[in-house]
């Protein structure tokens, strides 16, 4: 969707997606580390002198971190922050987090980025931005749909690869090549217990997976080329009261298959 702008010269956009859950269980999900971290990436609310939030930091990797100052705080309907890390160089950034009813027990969760500019120089960044979210409403929709409440723990993985057949290789190894959604896949064979069903397919060279090997959780991978090389990023989002130890376990693990999958792959987690 292309950038609407006010009449007072604000330049915004917005995504929005509708969930299962109560307006409660929602605001958990958005509105504190280890809910944030259940379905978007690695994040940490930092708390004033007041004790209320005061900053949010989010770590994307590759260098893309951020952090933003916390402008209003509305429990449990939403909060404010601004960002002039947001576009390197560029103006200052301000995203909105809202939450309202939806139908039934369900709730419209919806994230506002907007910033005042004369022209249209930083459009594309917050386009960009926007083009970026339904993939993790996705997987916010499937954690409030199958593991709501349930403790989680992250297992990331993010690199550069000189291999112009990364994806098609990676969706080989892990069963899930030619799957569409709905459909069951299961890596072949090997030290990598993985498997589950296809959740979402955004493109050709993105995917999300609902697993239930190693344990319950999802999967988000995508690949993108950068220069001459190809940019691979894997992130498990892995739930229940044993994701934490699930990780600890098979981190390394996944780390010396990626290795062997891809040798010389530059790791920048």
């Amino acid at each position: 969707m292309a950038v609407r702008v006010d009449e007072s010269g604000r330049r915004w956009v917005r995504a929005e997606v509708e969930t299962p859950g109560t307006v409660e269980e929602v605001w958990k999900a958005i509105s504190s580390d280890a809910g944030l971290s259940s379905w978007f990436t690695r994040s940490e609310f930092e708390k004033g002198e007041d004790g209320q939030p005061s900053r949010l930091l989010i770590y994307f990797g590759m260098g893309m971190d951020s952090a933003a100052t916390i402008t209003a705080w509305n429990p449990p309907r939403g909060f404010a922050v601004t960002s002039d890390e947001f576009i390197p160089g560029g103006p200052e950034v301000a995203t909105e987090w809202s939450i309202a009813e939806g139908e039934g027990e369900t709730c419209v969760v919806r994230v506002e980025h907007s910033l005042f500019d004369d022209s249209d120089t930083y459009d594309s960044h917050i386009e960009a931005t926007e083009a970026g979210w339904p993939a993790f409403f996705r997987i916010l929709k499937l954690y409030m749909t199958h593991h709501r409440g349930q403790p989680s723990a992250l297992l990331e993985w993010m690199g550069s690869v000189a291999d112009s057949g990364a994806w098609e290789k990676l969706a080989g190894a892990l069963g899930f090549s030619g799957k569409a959604p709905g459909e069951r896949f299961e890596a072949a064979g090997g030290r990598m217990k993985f498997g589950g069903e296809v959740n979402a397919a955004p493109d050709t060279t993105e995917i999300i997976l609902h697993i239930d090997k190693p344990t319950g959780g999802a999967v988000h991978l995508f690949v993108w080329p950068v220069d001459e090389k190809v940019l691979l990023s894997v992130r498990f989002y892995l739930y229940g009261a044993d994701a934490a130890a699930v990780v600890a376990r098979e981190e390394p693990r996944w780390r010396r298959w990626m290795e062997d999958l891809f040798p010389g792959a530059t790791d920048e987690d």
